[in-house]
């Protein structure tokens, strides 16, 4: 027990309660007062009330005041014993203060201005002398009178009277009291057991609110957290995971093979990162599959007129940063066509593009895409799968927008209302795969297939009221942020 602690016991014994601590101790800081009461409480010997009060105290502008009257009226004062004043002598007769003073007395309405630019007492006050108001306010406010808010406000504002800030107690006995305080005993020993002293030992109760240590370990990054959310809503779908390691392809599985021509402005620089070391690499074996991807460029097969161009093979074989990973899902059905028929495949990992970051967008991010082949299914089947897909992310209302992608007819994008940005945000891209890219791999024209990729980011935003994506990903992110926000819950729908 300190000294302190002491004090307010022996005190507390000879006045049986002690009223105000600012009286019996006014020298101890009130946070000391409060350390030393929560202690002794703690043990059972007093209890205490705590009154928070504001007082003020007048600065040396506002003594000044108090003492000789405020700006206004010694300007009105002024006035009164001139007659009348020119306005570009109240700086002369009243200093700095002149100003604040005239201004003050406009608004009061004490005085006017003639043609001649001159001030005057207005009929409110013509040969009289109004209250002080000013003054009477910082009087009555110092000495802890009641004073309307406003005007307080309005004195603080004008740095007249400082706030601070006054903490008092008022104590009594507690059930327990006593002048010493027993420290209890924390764990039971073997020489208590022996002994039996334990019987009558007092153990310090346990705190089953405490929150105890906090273990230092990782976290996962929302974006973990959500991927790992998606996996498993696949994997509930019945869906597969694909291979997608891989993030440097050839212009061949980027763009040919998925009837994105040659010309396209996909493939320019400023919006396609190129490897610059290896510059290529080598092209599929399958010289059957490639000479039908080149005539269906060139000039059209399966039914297709094509793009009417020369299609150049050095072309294909440029490596670059994949922009999506669809050329996975490509190879994948280039492999299914093997041994044809339904599928349900995905993918999540990065990709890169070539694009302006902004608040919704990144060079860099994550693709969520998956891939249903079925024979004989339609736009219809899309939509009600796109509906079932967001619907066990707790993702509802979804909006589709027709679109044109090279590999995909129909297409569509997918919006989803964003909470904190306040509108609609594109939260995917969905269409049916083409037959110039299907049947030049081999697969029956009745089997379709239905594609769609979304960013991982967008649902992630959504999720964790993030509006702007560099929060989510990249050199700003907040490592609390990453260390505070919960396990992903998609608020799953139960099938």
């Amino acid at each position: 027990m300190s000294d302190f602690q002491l004090q307010i016991l022996r005190k507390l014994g000879d006045l049986g309660e002690i009223p105000s601590t600012l009286q019996v101790f006014p020298d101890v800081d009130p946070q000391d007062v409060l350390s030393a009461l929560n202690s002794l409480k703690a043990h059972g010997k007093l209890e205490f009330k705590r009154y928070d009060s504001i007082l003020y105290t007048a600065t040396d502008e506002g003594k000044e005041i108090v003492a000789h009257g405020s700006h206004e009226i010694k300007l009105l004062q002024l006035i009164n014993e001139l007659g009348k004043l020119q306005i570009k002598d109240v700086p002369a007769k009243l200093g700095s203060t002149g100003k604040v003073g005239q201004a003050r007395a406009f608004k009061n309405g004490w005085i006017v201005k003639t043609k001649e630019n001159e001030l005057e007492p207005s009929e409110k006050v013509k040969g009289q002398l109004p209250a002080d108001e000013t003054q009477l306010a910082i009087t009555k406010a110092v000495n802890g009178e009641k004073v309307d808010d406003k005007v307080v406000t309005d004195l603080k504002k004008r740095k007249l009277i400082t706030p601070k800030k006054q903490t008092d107690f008022s104590v009594s006995k507690g059930a327990d009291f006593s002048l010493e305080v027993a420290k209890p005993e924390t764990d039971i020993t073997a020489d208590m057991i022996v002994s039996g002293s334990y019987k009558n030992a007092d153990f310090k109760p346990y705190n089953f609110n405490s929150q105890g240590i906090t273990v230092n370990c990782g976290s996962l990054h929302p974006l973990s957290k959500v991927r790992e959310e998606f996996r498993q809503i696949f994997f509930g779908m019945g869906f597969t995971e694909m291979p997608s390691n891989q993030y440097v392809e050839t212009g061949f599985w980027n763009f040919d093979a998925l009837y994105v021509p040659q010309q396209h402005p996909a493939r320019d620089l400023q919006d396609t990162f190129y490897i610059k070391d290896p510059l290529t690499s080598d092209l599929p074996s399958d010289k059957a599959y490639l000479n039908d991807v080149k005539a269906v460029h060139e000039n059209g097969k399966f039914d297709s007129v094509g793009y009417r161009y020369t299609w150049k093979e050095q072309e294909c074989q440029r490596l670059v940063l994949r922009t999506h990973t669809t050329p996975t899902s490509a190879n994948m059905l280039h492999k299914l066509a093997a041994n044809p028929g339904p599928a349900r495949l995905f993918s999540i990992d990065r990709v890169f593009r070539n694009e302006a970051v902004d608040v919704t967008h990144l060079a860099e991010f994550h693709q969520v895409e998956g891939v249903l082949a079925d024979y004989n299914i339609t736009l219809g089947d899309l939509i009600k799968f796109m509906e079932d897909f967001f619907a066990k992310m707790g993702v509802t209302g979804l909006r589709f927008k027709p679109t044109y992608n090279p590999y995909t007819e129909p297409s569509m994008e997918i919006f989803s209302w964003h909470e904190g940005l306040k509108k609609w945000v594109e939260i995917g891209n969905s269409g049916m795969f083409r037959a110039e890219m299907l049947e030049p791999m081999g697969l029956p024209r009745d089997l379709r297939v239905l594609g769609w990729g979304l960013s991982l980011e967008r649902p992630t935003m959504i999720k964790y009221k993030v509006q702007n994506i560099r929060e989510l990903l990249g050199h700003k992110v907040s490592l609390d942020f990453i260390e505070s926000n919960p396990a992903a819950r998609l608020d799953e729908e139960l099938y």
